[in-house]
């Protein structure tokens, strides 16, 4: 008999989140298995596992916060430690994986997205558990399964018991980006849907992509260029290529009718509580009397006690 199937699960926790391992284990009815994850004097995070995880199906449960490279340090030592002590599947419970909003090229970075995906293979990982990720395309840069999970049908049911008089509501996209988001919402809730468009000021990344291509000319370079194009030379002035029109966007305005309903803005997550606030002052503008935000991962990394009394616009 393989007494191993028998074998019960191992639910290893950091320290991004310790109250969530507890209710997961209380859930469960299994015990949080016992280990400590330090940081020594010189910030190296060191982990010790106090029992023994071979050929056991161990989940670990961390998540991203304010310490978010701590938090990474201390998943893939954890994994990595368990991959080396004959661990027989390693499970990552992840609700906010962290570096998501970092999937596409910004001017001359890279996908950190895809950086981490690799680290977090090689430390042993079989499987992910996560929720909401804000790019579902994140999903492709693993090799194993990743399942993301969707808070909808909990944040759905929070609006038709928590709100009153939800009926007169309108759902709110507060970019373009959110829409297919937000629309999802409006058709479970039989709400219409109304869209923020416009920006306070140009974001950095839609002014300047800090690249050319060409590349800028100096002013000492000459300006005509040769071309080989198969046996034929074609000559090209520099100076006189297209360049590229940066994106002009309009001020914030809202395409819907919020005029005497309650506005529920819908999102993944709420970061910098600064936009937040700008939105529900022009909803209220509009004529919305209330305004809630309604989000799966809530950050809040700069959360500021002036931002705090400005949130008396909405809930």
């Amino acid at each position: 008999m393989d007494i191993t199937c028998r074998t019960p699960i191992l639910v290893l926790s950091g320290n991004s989140h310790p109250e969530l391992t507890k209710l997961i284990c209380q859930r469960l009815d299994v015990p949080i298995a016992n280990c400590s994850v330090l940081h020594n004097t010189s910030r190296e995070t060191q982990v010790e596992i106090k029992q023994t995880v071979r050929a056991r199906d161990v989940y670990i449960v961390q998540t991203g916060t304010k310490n978010v490279n701590d938090d990474i340090m201390e998943l893939l030592i954890l994994a990595y430690a368990c991959k080396t002590s004959c661990a027989r599947s390693i499970i990552g419970v992840i609700p906010y994986l962290p570096y998501c909003k970092q999937s596409k090229m910004r001017k001359r970075g890279c996908v950190v997205s895809r950086l981490l995906a690799d680290m977090i293979q090689k430390s042993g990982f079989t499987q992910l558990i996560t929720m909401d990720l804000r790019y579902k395309e994140i999903q492709g840069f693993y090799s194993f399964p990743v399942d993301n999970l969707r808070a909808s049908s909990y944040l759905i049911q929070y609006i038709r018991e928590s709100i009153p008089d939800y009926r007169n509501s309108v759902i709110v996209s507060k970019n373009a980006n959110s829409v297919k988001r937000a629309s999802s919402y409006a058709e479970r809730l039989q709400l219409p849907l109304a869209v923020i468009h416009g920006e306070e000021k140009l974001a950095e990344h839609d002014t300047d992509d800090g690249r050319t291509s060409p590349p800028l000319v100096d002013s000492g370079t000459e300006s005509i260029t040769s071309l080989h194009v198969g046996s034929r030379i074609t000559h090209i002035d520099v100076h006189n290529l297209p360049v590229l029109i940066p994106k002009e966007k309009p001020p914030l305005h809202v395409v819907g009718d919020v005029g005497g309903k309650i506005a529920i803005v819908v999102d993944d997550l709420i970061d910098e509580v600064e936009s937040y606030v700008s939105v529900a002052e022009l909803l209220h503008d509009c004529g919305a009397y209330k305004v809630f935000v309604v989000a799966t991962h809530g950050l809040l990394s700069k959360m500021h006690l002036s931002l705090y009394k400005t949130l008396i616009l909405m809930r």
